[in-house]
């Protein structure tokens, strides 16, 4: 392992993408590790820039082939996971990875990377400003909302596992925050 990595994992809606893309735009030494994903694109993701979006027999194949740092069924039949190619990337450029995955994942990875990681936890202020903020992006179903308020609450009890907790209360403030957690790390 050459370099460092950040890990940032949120529930669904927590703001953690918004952190994310204002980290990339304020770091040059970042690059973005693009997960693979086992479903199809929402909204505007593209593949190999969003995701890299494969099918469920592929990804399995690439499992068995050990081509993953990490991976998990997040939802049933809908797999996300690391590849080490991707890894490889971003440390032959001599870059930081910034990872931007879910809450299992995330753990995974902090094991897997150790102390040349950093965790952090995005977290909404209440499970009720997650369900504001998941109809107001407009990109699932009711149920689908549903779906992911359960998963939430399930994965807000994984927070104490992670090296930061990030709450995104007022958007400009978490911002703030996690410049600064993310420059102390670096200068470690």
């Amino acid at each position: 392992m050459d370099g460092k990595v950040i890990i940032f994992c949120a529930p669904s809606g927590s703001g953690k993408s918004t952190v994310v893309h204002h980290l990339l735009e304020n770091f040059d030494c970042f690059d973005f590790s693009i997960s693979a994903a086992s479903r199809s694109p929402r909204g505007e993701e593209k593949d190999g820039v969003d995701y890299y979006f494969i099918t469920n027999d592929e990804f399995n194949r690439r499992v068995a082939a050990g081509e993953f740092v990490e991976h998990e069924e997040v939802y049933p039949g809908c797999q996300y996971g690391t590849l080490k190619s991707e890894v490889e990337r971003i440390w032959s450029k001599g870059n930081v990875i910034l990872f931007d995955v879910d809450v299992k994942g995330g753990i995974n990875l902090k094991r897997y990377f150790a102390d040349a990681a950093m965790s952090v936890f995005v977290q909404a202020p209440s499970v009720e400003v997650l369900r504001e903020r998941l109809v107001k992006r407009g990109t699932d179903t009711p149920e689908a909302i549903e779906k992911r308020l359960a998963k939430a609450s399930e994965e807000m009890t994984y927070a104490p596992q992670f090296d930061v907790i990030l709450v995104n209360d007022e958007l400009d403030v978490c911002l703030a925050n996690a410049v600064r957690i993310v420059s102390e790390f670096l200068s470690k």
